[in-house]
């Protein structure tokens, strides 16, 4: 799969011609005293009738993730569908975000920090022209580069627009297709960044797949914030923590992710019909429900290695301490050089088991 996302994972320059971001769609943004506000935001492509394959709900994922930190923006959950995403995003103060640029070495950790999105010879080709312009008395033109730039940073429409129309180029060039891929500009809510509402939210947006029948758990849905938490992926655990209440780094240590799976199970729970023999709403099963809820939400260490497997990228190595360390000092100039060795735990299996690859770091390939 990684030789096919190629496009997507490589770092570019501006992109040329982008057209203006506009439209009659009311919404509603946060612009009150708070720190931070959480919104539920929604795309679809054109009338539902492109769908995506797994390498493309993929591509989409990582572009969400990579605008995200370039951005500002956090991700508290998401989930991939066929022919549409959500994404619950909270957009921090400007002001307060912007801060990290301030001072004397502002500019360089600006130009440092596009590095998450753009590469080195860009960056560097910047700076030569920042340097140009300031050294032939145009310092004003530098400056209004450089807030350019700093106006894509926490801005809800800015982070869709660019993610949207990033995700389109390479799928439009990985299928040979031409025109529009979304069908308008995105939808969003505006959601209280804690208690039930955001946790009711959270809940909806990660059992789309299990409404839509793709899945009976959402565990099982590999495209969705739940899925990737228990991937092990710390950015993932870090936004569901957030939407619970939870500490930053409590998904284990605060019993977050056995909370969450509780509420999803209790959230989900399918409805039949007045009869009760008809499923009007498919969702969890009440037989499903009940066996997680007797279990307070917790997975046997059998099922999260399972589940930490199927995150792993093509070419990885399972087994003792020996076999992969074996396996490592074989090919050891595939890895870097300041790599000492090859074996890593994965911390759920009861017995010692080891990877070549800390899942974390890698979640889906």
């Amino acid at each position: 799969m990684e030789e096919q996302l190629v496009g997507v994972n490589a770092k570019t320059g501006l992109y040329p011609g982008a057209r203006s971001w506009s439209g009659g769609r009311l919404r509603v943004l946060g612009r009150g005293p708070l720190e931070s506000y959480c919104y539920h935001v929604m795309s679809r492509t054109c009338g539902g009738e492109v769908f995506w394959d797994e390498v493309e709900k993929e591509a989409l994922r990582r572009v969400i993730w990579r605008m995200a930190e370039f951005s500002g923006v956090k991700v508290v959950t998401y989930c991939v569908m066929g022919n549409h995403f959500h994404l619950l995003a909270e957009v921090p103060h400007r002001e307060t975000w912007m801060q990290r640029f301030a001072g004397a070495t502002g500019e360089v950790k600006l130009l440092e920090h596009l590095g998450v999105l753009y590469s080195k010879a860009y960056v560097g080709l910047l700076r030569d022209e920042l340097s140009d312009l300031r050294t032939r008395g145009l310092a004003v033109l530098a400056e209004q580069k450089l807030t350019m730039i700093k106006r894509r940073f926490c801005d809800l429409s800015i982070f869709m627009k660019e993610v949207k129309e990033r995700f389109s180029r390479w799928l439009n060039k990985r299928r040979g297709r031409r025109g529009t891929l979304w069908m308008d500009r995105f939808k969003s809510v505006l959601v209280e960044g804690k208690g039930e509402a955001l946790r009711t939210m959270v809940a909806y947006i990660d059992l789309n797949p299990v409404r839509a029948g793709l899945v009976k758990d959402p565990k099982d849905y590999r495209w969705c914030g739940y899925a990737e938490a228990l991937g092990g992926s710390r950015r993932a655990q870090r936004g569901l923590c957030k939407a619970l209440g939870k500490p930053v780094d409590g998904w284990k240590s605060a019993a977050a992710g056995e909370a969450y799976r509780c509420l999803l199970h209790a959230e989900g729970r399918e409805v039949k019909d007045a009869q009760n023999e008809k499923v009007v709403v498919r969702g969890v099963t009440a037989e499903s429900a009940r066996a997680v809820l007797a279990t307070h939400g917790k997975l046997s260490p059998a099922e999260l290695v399972r589940l930490r497997v199927r995150y792993f990228t093509e070419g990885v190595v399972l087994g003792s301490r020996e076999f992969v360390e074996g396996i490592f000092s074989a090919q050891r100039e595939r890895f870097s050089p300041k790599r000492k060795d090859g074996a890593r735990r994965i911390a759920e299996s009861e017995a010692p088991f080891y990877a070549l690859r800390r899942l974390r770091l890698r979640p889906l390939g």
